[in-house]
This record gives C-alpha cells, structure tokens and sequence, in this order.
C-alpha cells in the first residue's frame, strides 16, 4: 500500500519534525538518503519507520518498519533539494551526563546548525567521542545538523545539558580554550586528556567557562585575517591536540 494523503497522522507527525519543538516533543529526529539511514541503522540508534517514495528502486531488505508513499507526501516529509527517496524516524538518544572517559569537546553556544553538524563530524573522525553542549547551542538533531555531520551524529555522544551542569562533569579535566588571546597552539604541549571549547561565533566563550579555563589557545593567522570559521577552527585544534596521539 502506498500512503497518498499529506494528513494521516503519522505523515503529519513526521513532516513536524524539521521543527525543534516537534522533535522536542516527540523525542525523535529524521535522518535522509539511503546511506545516512544504512549508517544510522549499523549505528544501533532506534529507527521506527522507514519511508520510501514510490518511485525508489533501490534495495529494502534493510530498512526498518517500511512505509511507502507518493513522491508528493515524500517531498512533504523530506528536507532535501534533491530527495533520494529514503527518510527514517530516528529515537533520539537519552543519555545521562557523565564524566568524559577521553578527551572531548565542549560547544559553549554554537548556534549555526551547520557549524554544529560539521564540528561532530569532525570530532567522529579524530576521536572526540564525547561531545558536550549548551543549552544555547543549535539542535544537532536538526535536520541540517544531521546532514553537516556525515553520519558522525550516530558513532558521537552528545550530550545537552546547562553550562553549570557540563563544567561540574569536567571537573578535573584540564579545560583548554580556543581564544586569539591565548598561546600558539602549534606549541602548545597539550595534557593527555582534556576539554577543547569552542565558543559561540559571534561572541566567543562565555565568562562562565572562560574562568575555568586551565588553558587558552589560538590559531595564529594573518594580521588582515581575525578570525576563522568556528567549524574550520574546531577541526584544525582537534588534530593539534591530538597530534602525538595521532601520529
């Protein structure tokens, strides 16, 4: 059976969640394309409904709970351009905040979904496994958040909680922030285990956490240059600190 009317309520439902109040009040997220949805699956995260357009040819053995329907109510529920003809509902992960096991990453109000999607890319791929957020900061569950993270939104821990809370659980770990005002972090000999910040674009990193700071670090740059795209910043500190880690 193919579903044709953009009011059944489940397709009402789903479509609401490109909003954060719906997927705050439903607790579920939408993750696009055929192989975000595979890589969501391989993740463990929950999938409830798999929606496939009526036109999609490729392989279903996979998907969860299918549930086709016409291209029109596809392009109702999808946020993509160009759909692919794949779109899940997703749980969103309750996780209690806890005490990094690693070295993690703090966003103090990064509010570009964007930013935010790249950034938990980024840190999927150099081992920033935990990753702690403020209120302030955009949805990650957001679907350009998701999209910007190129599947780092399932292998991550991402957890949201008030400033005061996330600097309680960092209590002990060496809490590095990224500020023109601090040493070259080219070399900078970083602790074993710490918390990089990155702060909000516009305004940077809060008094609050900034008072906690063990360390401050910049990426020095041009004097016709004065700044660096938050993401584009989070990605190059991430490697710095992790340089001998890594090599």
């Amino acid at each position: 059976m193919i579903l044709t009317s953009k009011n059944n309520p489940l397709i009402k439902q789903t479509a609401a969640l490109k909003e954060k109040k719906a997927r705050k009040e439903q607790g579920v997220f939408l993750v696009e394309g055929r192989k975000m949805s595979m890589e969501c699956l391989a993740s463990g995260f929950e999938i409830e409904h798999t929606f496939l357009a009526e036109d999609y040819a490729g392989d279903v053995s996979a998907f969860v709970n299918p549930v086709w329907v016409s291209n029109d109510v596809f392009a109702r529920l999808s946020d993509e351009k160009t759909p692919q003809g794949v779109l899940c509902r997703v749980k969103i992960p309750q996780r209690t905040l806890c005490v990094p096991k690693a070295s993690c990453l703090f966003l103090d109000g990064v509010s570009d979904p964007g930013n935010l999607g790249a950034i938990i890319r980024t840190a999927n791929a150099a081992g920033y496994n935990e990753i702690y957020l403020t209120e302030e900061c955009a949805d990650p569950y957001s679907p350009k958040s998701v999209r910007a993270s190129m599947s780092g939104i399932f292998f991550t821990k991402i957890y949201r909680a008030p400033r005061v809370e996330i600097l309680s659980v960092l209590e002990g770990t060496p809490i590095v922030v990224a500020d023109m005002g601090g040493e070259n972090a080219f070399s900078f000999r970083a602790p074993q285990k710490l918390a990089l910040v990155i702060g909000n674009e516009g305004n940077g990193v809060s008094d609050e956490v900034r008072a906690k700071a063990a360390h401050t670090v910049k990426i020095p740059m041009q004097a016709t240059q004065e700044s660096l795209n938050a993401a584009v910043s989070a990605g190059i500190l991430m490697y710095l600190l992790k340089k001998e880690e890594l090599m």
